[in-house]
């Protein structure tokens, strides 16, 4: 009897890429184009540009980039991906986007959850805060919100 490859379990497909909410959506496909390649790579940030305009798209290219080199350099194994036109939806994809979506709308447990399944436990926390960050700017690119901007509120205090 043969073992089961377990880090192909990662590309399972779970789903229908069609079925996710936009910013999961979204997440999975920029996902896709980032471990595609210079190319594909130059594509997305063009993409970001053409979406957030010139700044904001390379805070969020950033970002993004962040993010997907946390999970290859602590990553409990390598991720696993759909092609750039498949319409599957892929468990370790599932899990990536999940996670953004997770840490994006506060919820810190659910997304260290996500996360500890992608990298080590003692990585989870950094891994969620990075997805937190992230999905600020794809929730824009969404359409789902408006960029956070910064400001302080007229009755704070600095001294």
């Amino acid at each position: 009897m043969t073992q089961p490859q377990t880090s192909l379990r990662g590309g399972a497909a779970v789903g229908l890429l069609a079925d996710l909410p936009p910013l999961e959506a979204g997440t999975v496909r920029y996902f896709r184009y980032w471990f595609s390649g210079p190319s594909a790579r130059a594509d997305l940030q063009q993409a970001f540009c053409n979406s957030l305009g010139p700044d904001s798209a390379q805070s969020a290219y950033d970002s993004f980039g962040r993010l997907c080199d946390f999970c290859v350099t602590h990553g409990r194994r390598p991720l696993i991906r759909h092609g750039m036109t498949c319409s599957c939806l892929g468990a370790d994809e599932n899990c990536f986007a999940n996670l953004v979506a997770a840490a994006t709308q506060g919820e810190a447990a659910d997304a260290d959850l996500l996360a500890a399944l992608l990298v080590a436990p003692q990585k989870a926390r950094a891994l969620s805060a990075l997805a937190a960050q992230t999905g600020l700017f794809l929730q824009h690119l969404a359409g789902r919100a408006p960029l956070r901007r910064h400001y302080r509120p007229e009755a704070a205090t600095l001294h």
